[in-house]
């Protein structure tokens, strides 16, 4: 009987413990001790490597020039205010961008900021479709030329920058980087498996630029009215795109005659380009914007005689001094590469120093925030003359260069 009792006993006691109903919850995994090895032992490996010495760019010495130090030395055109490109490799699309709000200025005293994303959007959609159509062989890049976006409008329409900013909620900055990466990776398979439907790549292009920009508008309202992209373009834009003109200055191909740009970004084979004798183009560029007209420039920016901190651009003198500037020299630096075509810029200013003119130059990069000047550049006139290949201009400026084609 008391054994009986006793197993009862047990039974009800323990029954009780383990038929409760625990809980559970969530808690972060951690383990400070681990944490505190990890760190240790990375920071004695830092400590016995050997110090990597300090890499250095090689640089003008500005030191004595007499350098333009503010905006409002220089004449202007109106423009709107600098906006960084951020993350992005469009700097084509900014500097266009740009120049066509100006010329809407100068021809109907509108001020208007326009939508670059916009603009990006449809051109790696026109990219991707050139991509199908020559089954893999041309270049998907970000680049561009400052022309493509007259390209793009003409097809495409235009919007501004309020309707499509191409940012994600909450995202101050435009960043490209991981969805062309995506983009590129899609295209690689698309090319490594054949598969040449272009509706399909086109849509699923698409489909990862809307993640990472959102979709573009059908219909937007400006100012109290609805619009579409191409009715933007019509009634309020209001540019003749036709007006707007590309000048280069190479040598091998011989002058008076239209060309094609043979450079990467030019992906299209536009061959529309002007090609003027150096004096001549440098002539055409400077009576433009003393006349009133601003110009989208391309060319290289990567020499010892540039410097953002300063914000200025010039030809060091023990690099090639003013006087051999020529077409020859020009031509040579093309030929080698050591002049590429790798920016864009907008031409908004001038003024006139002792040691020659000076251009003021709206940039979307990310250096010209470094110096005083945040926004632009100032550009000594051999550095154009020298190092921009390229640039764009309403017609109705340089009408007595373009009598000399055929």
């Amino acid at each position: 009987m008391r054994k009986t009792l006793l197993f009862l006993f047990f039974l009800l006691f323990f029954g009780r413990i383990y038929s409760q109903n625990d809980t559970l919850r969530f808690i972060e995994n951690s383990n400070p001790f681990w944490d505190e090895i990890k760190k240790s032992s990375e920071e004695f490996i830092q400590s016995q490597s050997p110090k990597k010495p300090e890499k250095k760019s090689l640089k003008m010495d500005f030191t004595g020039i007499d350098l333009p130090k503010s905006v409002e030395e220089f004449t202007r055109v109106w423009h709107n205010d600098p906006v960084p490109q951020a993350w992005t490799n469009i700097c084509w699309d900014f500097c266009a961008t740009s120049l066509f709000e100006s010329e809407i200025y100068r021809l109907h005293k509108r001020k208007i900021k326009l939508s670059e994303p916009w603009v990006a959007y449809w051109e790696f959609v026109e990219k991707a479709k050139y991509f199908v159509q020559t089954r893999g062989k041309s270049l998907f890049a970000e680049g561009s030329q400052a022309n493509a976006v007259k390209r793009i409008w003409k097809k495409y329409g235009v919007v501004p920058l309020e309707a499509y900013t191409g940012l994600l909620p909450g995202q101050k900055y435009l960043d490209h980087h991981l969805m062309f990466a995506e983009m590129s990776e899609f295209l690689n398979s698309v090319k490594e498996k054949n598969i040449w439907n272009e509706d399909f790549v086109v849509q699923t292009i698409k489909q990862i630029m809307n993640k990472y920009m959102l979709e573009p508008p059908q219909k937007f309202t400006f100012e109290g009215k609805e619009y579409t992209p191409k009715s933007f373009l019509k009634d309020v834009v209001k540019l003749n795109l036709d007006d707007y003109v590309d000048v280069i200055s190479i040598l091998g191909p011989g002058y008076y005659k239209q060309i094609a740009y043979d450079v990467p970004d030019n992906w299209w084979n536009d061959q529309s380009y002007y090609n003027l004798p150096l004096d001549e183009f440098m002539e055409a560029l400077k009576n433009s914007i003393k006349s009133g007209y601003s110009l989208a420039l391309g060319g290289d920016v990567s020499e010892p005689g540039y410097y953002s901190f300063l914000d200025v651009a010039m030809i060091p003198s023990w690099d090639i001094p003013s006087k051999y500037i020529d077409d020859k020299a020009r031509q040579f630096r093309f030929s080698n590469g050591t002049t590429s075509d790798d920016h864009g810029i907008h031409l908004v200013g001038y003024t006139q120093k002792d040691n020659g003119m000076w251009f003021l130059i709206k940039d979307s990069g990310s250096g010209t925030r470094n110096g005083n000047a945040k926004g632009y550049y100032f550009y000594h006139e051999d550095y154009i003359k020298l190092k921009m290949m390229v640039f764009m201009v309403h017609r109705s400026a340089i009408e007595k260069y373009l009598a000399k084609f055929k």
